[in-house]
């Protein structure tokens, strides 16, 4: 179900089409000025929508779904999803709506060719993906607990020990199934971003759900903590992804910061030596490459399974004089709801 069909599918009551305030919050006529929530409804239970052919991703209806005003709640799903694609019809650009078509058939041509080599990667199984000590810091639920486990070498930039050497294992070999396949099929595939040449998105054949839970149930949590200036407690969509670095592959990645309000980033796993990950401060797009201050300075080298979590305005690159190869699983989170619609 596109989002125009949404609009006009047919309710079991007549409904009015939605309008909205000169503030450009959108609102039902008849039932009041109904605002979208600033801050998510956090004990709300969405609806999913997993089940309907839409524009956006599924996951983003049940995410915006917690902005909705209390009196929307109750409705049917399909009330529900009339009004938020109106909001999205009403505030997306025509163009930005069309990329995002196209994406979406992008990943449905790919799903439906593609076999997975290893299923159990596109379930959230936590006591199988994750170590015992995360686990327990995020069953606390606490700053404490966080604390216990992490290290943080520069402000805001923290290291933890997060995944199962047997998750990295099968990921890399579904990242491997999935490059074999994109090479026999000679299928033309999008890579994570414009800086790197080798990588695949992960949420492009299938992993979308998975790592939206690990956003929601895993990171969120932490972030809500450590990062409540960027919205750390709002993170709603996230980019998915894995890049390589080897002699053979990218060697090094200059100085940037991320499209995200909060990156994770995790090594995989491979022997090598010499890859190394540099932090060097906060920065914005525009002063991405302004002189780096001595304190700034982090030379980060890689574990495998491994994670750095730090906001995506710190700036970072990377250098790979590596013998065998580098693989990084990098998942950044974002605001997609807030800077989209509340932006506007």
């Amino acid at each position: 179900m596109s989002l125009d069909a949404a609009r006009k599918a047919p309710q079991q009551q007549p409904q009015a089409s939605a309008g909205h305030n000169r503030n450009r919050v959108a609102f039902l006529p008849g039932t009041g000025m109904h605002r979208l929530r600033l801050n998510p409804n956090t004990e709300h239970k969405p609806e999913s929508y997993e089940d309907m052919q839409l524009d956006f991703s599924p996951l983003f209806f049940s995410s915006l779904e917690s902005y909705l005003p209390p009196s929307m709640l109750a409705l049917s799903r399909d009330d529900k999803l009339q009004y938020m694609c109106d909001i999205l019809l009403r505030y997306s650009p025509e163009g930005e709506r069309n990329r995002v078509q196209r994406h979406q058939e992008y990943r449905q041509k790919i799903i439906a060719n593609y076999q997975p080599l290893c299923k159990e990667l596109y379930t959230m199984n936590a006591a199988y993906f994750f170590v015992p000590s995360f686990l327990y810091a995020i069953n606390e639920n606490k700053e404490e607990s966080f604390r216990s486990v992490m290290t943080e070498p520069v402000s805001g930039v923290f290291t933890f020990e997060m995944l199962q050497p047997q998750f990295c294992d099968l990921l890399l070999s579904e990242v491997e199934n999935f490059e074999r396949w994109v090479h026999q099929t000679k299928f033309r595939i999008m890579r994570p971003n414009t800086m790197n040449k080798f990588g695949a998105v992960l949420d492009d054949f299938g992993l979308e759900a998975m790592l939206n839970r690990l956003m929601e149930d895993f990171i969120r949590p932490i972030s809500k903590i450590f990062f409540p200036e960027v919205g750390g407690a709002t993170l709603d969509s996230h980019h998915g992804f894995v890049v390589e670095y080897g002699i053979d592959r990218d060697v090094e990645l200059g100085f940037h910061v991320d499209d995200s309000e909060i990156t994770l980033n995790i090594c995989l796993g491979n022997q090598f030596s010499g890859g190394d990950l540099f932090l060097g401060g906060v920065r914005c797009d525009k002063h991405v490459n302004t002189e780096t201050q001595p304190e700034e300075i982090l030379d980060y080298s890689h574990v495998p399974g491994r994670a750095v979590l730090h906001r995506g305005c710190h700036r970072h690159g990377a250098r790979a004089t590596v013998s065998g190869r580098r693989v990084n699983l990098l998942l950044w989170c974002r605001r997609y709801f807030y800077y989209h619609i509340y932006s506007l």
